[in-house]
């Protein structure tokens, strides 16, 4: 079955980098879009990026653009989230997703396999 598993959270300061791994394996994600959510305490899970697994499209939300790059290694079927200017609004569970649908932006809903998460702190 697809699995989706996370790596590379942490604790870092305020303006300080990390880069998070998501490894998918089980499936043929050629007509997917690969991407994470955030999870914050008390808060519900909101859209970070995605890419698009067959043309490498990109969607971001705007609280991290410029600051976020999502990429994808097509032979290690892995992408990855370089997190650059961390601020603690930043901070939370980030969980990798995967989903078909072409309206999938920013709808949970439709996003069809969830990993774990990656737990995320920035400190002040």
């Amino acid at each position: 079955q697809v699995q989706l598993v996370e790596s590379g959270g942490g604790l870092v300061q305020a303006g300080g980098s990390l880069r998070l791994s998501c490894a998918a394996s089980g499936g043929i994600f050629e007509n997917y879009a690969i991407g994470w959510f955030r999870q914050a305490p008390g808060k519900e899970r909101k859209f970070v990026a995605d890419v698009g697994w067959k043309d490498g499209s990109t969607n971001y939300a705007d609280s991290v653009k410029g600051r976020f790059t999502i990429s994808r290694d097509n032979y290690k079927v892995t992408v990855y989230l370089q997190m650059n200017s961390l601020t603690p609004d930043d901070t939370g569970v980030y969980i990798c997703n995967a989903s078909p649908y072409s309206d999938r932006v920013g709808h949970p809903g439709l996003y069809v396999y969830w990993g774990q998460g990656t737990q995320v702190t920035v400190s002040a």
